[in-house]
């Protein structure tokens, strides 16, 4: 039975989830807040966590953050408002297995809670780490679709040319676009292709833990170093080393990346011996490295000796149809549904929307649209309603006004918190315990708030 940590600053709402999932088998231990959160994963094991996005002390991603430091994995999912979107799909690539927009629904919250636990049962150690046979597809290889637009076929060009040779690549392009999907491609056209690729997402490895996972340690080397350890780069030798988000790698890493690259040899953390890698690096990242003043320029040169633009989902409106129709065929084998109609007012939506979680965002709203039909026609009902919302009222989506009229503070951002809470307040007539009823929170995350914004 898996053991779910949920950590909601919403007593109301956090007991409702509750209820909900120890019906349908789940133990569950709540926390109100991030400290007390953190403070949990130390004392007891947990299988899965659910969390706000926004809570009193600080973010859900404090508590995952927390986690990659231990060096534990956990599956994570992030409960957030239709406005905090753009942020949680950023969280995926910091380990969050997934995210689920408020209001929640049961049946949706149940089937992603579901799709994080399978093969995740138990905390593991390591992960990041993916080392498939070539001929076994995982689900998310097949989460992408060629497409026939010429962005589509620009990208398949590039891929068929890089392919064959040993080059170096960097795959550059926004959260969810495919980027692994196209380090996969490459190293099944190579002449590596039956030898292993491993993938780590550099997003959920500690500075302490990313030396050891990529080149090993000896025993003893460091606390907790109980055996040897065989880093990713021989458990890679003669294949491919896919390095996701390579921009989260700390200095010191980089230096010893840099050396394996240029020198082919490897020194496992406390060794006194060097190791000959052979291995070809595929690294992929959705921001600008240089630009960020974190990441060497050397480094950069040496990965980046073949570039790779995936396109947004939004650049890609030739391919569109055809990534809906792949994903509502997918979702109706997974969920036993017959959709095979989408109303006219979904199609618009769609066609509106301008998805910042590009295809991962896609999948999520289709198969949530399939989960919620059980005809077959998909209806705008299924659709989240905060994006039917955004698409009928651009200006209030995109420019959220902070309004004592509608003072749910979980509806703005923290650019317009102070404001709106120094609106409430003096409609409530300083009336805390009224304020906080008013803007959906409890009266501790109230003065937390006020605290840290020095509202008197």
């Amino acid at each position: 039975m898996a053991n779910i940590l949920l950590v909601e600053d919403d007593t109301t709402f956090a007991t409702i989830l509750e209820n909900f999932l120890k019906k349908k088998g789940f133990d569950v231990v709540v926390k109100y807040s991030v400290k007390s959160g953190i403070e949990a994963l130390k004392r007891d094991t947990f299988h899965l966590i659910l969390l706000d996005y926004r809570l009193g002390d600080g973010i859900g991603l404090d508590i995952v953050d927390a986690l990659r430091v231990e060096g534990k994995a956990i599956p994570s999912i992030i409960m957030t408002s239709f406005n905090d979107v753009r942020t949680a799909v950023k969280a995926i690539r910091q380990g969050v297995f997934d995210y689920i927009t408020k209001p929640v629904n049961p049946d949706e919250l149940l089937m992603v809670v579901n799709e994080a636990l399978e093969g995740k049962s138990t905390e593991r150690e390591r992960p990041a780490l993916h080392n498939q046979p070539n001929e076994m597809l995982t689900t998310m290889e097949t989460d992408f679709v060629e497409g026939t637009s010429t962005a589509a076929r620009k990208l398949h060009d590039y891929i068929a040319l890089v392919a064959p040779t040993d080059m170096s690549v960097l795959i550059r392009g926004e959260s969810g676009t495919g980027k692994e999907y196209v380090a996969r491609s490459i190293h099944q056209m190579s002449k590596r292709a039956d030898k292993p690729f491993v993938s780590i997402d550099c997003g959920t490895l500690s500075k302490e833990l990313a030396s050891s996972e990529l080149f090993g340690h000896v025993k003893g080397s460091f606390t907790g170093a109980l055996n040897d350890k065989t880093g990713q780069f021989v458990e890679a030798s003669g294949g491919t080393l896919f390095l996701d988000e390579i921009g989260n790698l700390s200095y010191d890493v980089q230096v010893k990346l840099l050396r394996a690259l240029q020198e082919k040899v490897i020194q496992p953390v406390g060794a006194n011996k060097t190791v000959n890698v052979d291995v070809r690096v595929i690294a992929a990242t959705n921001e600008d490295l240089l630009g960020s003043g974190k990441f060497r320029e050397d480094l950069y040169h040496r990965i980046n000796e073949f570039e790779i633009i995936v396109p947004a989902l939004r650049d890609r409106r030739g391919d569109f149809q055809q990534f809906v129709d792949f994903f509502i065929s997918k979702a109706n084998v997974e969920l036993g549904r017959q959709v095979n109609e989408l109303a006219d007012e979904v199609r618009e939506i769609f066609g509106a929307y301008d998805w910042p979680g590009n295809l991962r965002e896609l999948k999520n709203v289709v198969k949530r649209m399939v989960l919620l039909s059980p005809g077959t026609r998909a209806e705008v009902s299924a659709l989240p309603e905060e994006m039917v919302f955004a698409i009928k009222n651009p200006d209030s989506a995109a420019n959220p006004t902070p309004s004592s009229d509608n003072p749910d503070l979980r509806l703005h951002s923290e650019a317009h918190e102070r404001k709106l809470i120094m609106d409430v307040l003096q409609k409530a007539k300083y009336n805390k315990s009224k304020a906080a009823q008013m803007l959906n929170i409890d009266r501790k995350t109230l003065y937390n708030k006020m605290e840290k914004y020095g509202i008197e």
